[in-house]
């Protein structure tokens, strides 16, 4: 079990397999784990066949975020399965409008990739609304004249097991949600893409800059901008590399991601099997994360003094080996220029782990801009780094290429206290 919790604490996974990649272990019955569907309204519903056509809208309702303040639309589209490699899968995802009458080209648009809410179908955004840092987030863009689409990803909301990190599920339900809502809204939006990621959400954004070239080369992305990072590259380009100290994160957060690892990751990747791994103790989390979200996870292993050693059996390591091949990025190269931001009180993600990815990002070439935010965590950092993020965008929609500071690079120091002023910085 010393595997898997390093493994998660140190979120450092992306990547994808298709279906049937783990074999079964010798003995062990392949007996079905709870997918998480349900408990959502009939829009996320599609019964009649799919078209085979990716990037289509299904169907769209007005869509009103509460204390947003500005015009949605909740829309179910069409994307690539990231799992099945060649079917198509119903997407479901969320877009708001800046006020008032769009440029002559249409708004430019702010493709979000959110960070982990769970694995249930009722903690798809658009479903249960987004948090209200996300939401204070969404209308700093918006204020801007940015539009702003943020996909739920493959499985939340819609049938299936969501696949949890995996960078190609991710990555095709952003692309092909962006494909969809630029055909849907042809005078409103614009071909000028920004891709942002937070958390699993930074990991979907690089993962969808690594595919776009190769599978959505109409689309033009202007950059990718990731916070938080939890990434992991197979081909670092020989990056420097620092182990990780310990993490801090605790045991009630560490027991609840590995919940969600386990019951999206695992089981989206086809392993068999992976009932039989879970302890007496591990049943009830693992059943409430097919209908509860990530933060009802934590409150139940906080009440329990639970870890992750006490869910999984050491059997899982074998499974963990696997998917952490399968599950890494291939490659760091990234076309668009790429924007990062790290917050120095970052204990979730930790900030040796985005050091790493971000060093692996620079050692390929890649135009990256990244920074440091002194007494920041991983949600307090969303917000403040928002105005160098802008100041990125404007420069480069301007046509001007701003410099890479990667040779300024360096590892950061020890894990600083977060600063309590700041509003979201828990």
């Amino acid at each position: 079990m010393a595997a898997m919790r390093g493994y998660i604490k140190k979120a450092l996974v992306l990547g994808a397999c298709f279906m049937g990649c783990g074999a079964a272990m010798p003995g062990m019955a392949a007996d079905a784990l709870p997918s998480g569907d349900g408990g959502v309204s009939a829009f996320y519903q599609w019964a009649a066949p799919l078209p085979q056509a990716y990037g289509t809208v299904l169907r769209q309702e007005t869509y009103e975020a509460l204390g947003l303040g500005y015009h949605g639309y909740r829309v179910l589209y069409t994307a690539r399965d990231g799992v099945r490699e060649g079917q198509i899968a119903p997407v479901s995802g969320v877009l708001y409008l800046p006020q008032g009458k769009p440029p002559a080209a249409g708004w430019p648009v702010v493709a979000w990739a959110h960070g982990t809410t769970g694995v249930a179908d009722v903690c798809a955004p658009s479903w249960r609304g987004s948090s209200p840092r996300d939401l204070a987030y969404f209308k700093k863009w918006l204020n801007h004249g940015y539009a702003v689409f943020g996909t739920d990803y493959q499985g939340l909301g819609t049938q299936g097991v969501h696949p949890y990190l995996l960078y190609k599920p991710e990555g095709y339900s952003i692309l092909d949600g962006v494909q969809a809502v630029l055909k849907a809204y042809p005078h409103l939006l614009a071909n000028d893409i920004v891709v942002v990621g937070q958390s699993q959400g930074s990991g979907a954004a690089l993962g969808a800059g690594y595919l776009a070239p190769q599978v959505a080369p109409d689309l033009h992305i202007l950059a990718v901008i990731a916070s938080g990072l939890v990434l992991d590259i197979q081909d670092r380009h020989q990056a420097p590399f620092i182990a990780e100290s310990a993490y801090q994160g605790g045991d009630d957060v560490d027991a609840a991601y590995s919940t969600l690892y386990f019951l999206g990751s695992l089981q989206a990747l086809g392993y068999q099997g992976l009932s039989g791994l879970i302890r007496d103790k591990g049943r009830e989390i693992i059943d409430l994360a097919s209908h509860a979200c990530l933060h009802d996870l934590m409150d139940y292993a906080k009440a329990r003094h639970m870890k992750a050693d006490d869910i999984y059996t050491p059997g899982v390591e074998h499974y963990e080996h696997m998917a952490q091949q399968a599950r890494m990025l291939p490659d760091a190269y990234q076309k668009a220029p790429v924007f990062t931001a790290t917050g120095l009180a970052d204990s979730e993600a930790g900030i040796i782990p985005q050091y790493n990815a971000i060093a692996a990002l620079c050692a390929a070439d890649d135009h990256v801009e990244w920074h440091y935010y002194p007494g920041l965590t991983h949600s307090g950092t969303v917000n403040v780094a928002f105005a160098d993020e802008l100041h990125f965008i404007t420069a480069l929609r301007a046509g001007r290429r701003p410099v890479s500071n990667c040779k300024a690079l360096h590892a950061p120091g020890p894990l600083q206290v977060p600063d309590q002023h700041v509003p979201f910085n828990y």
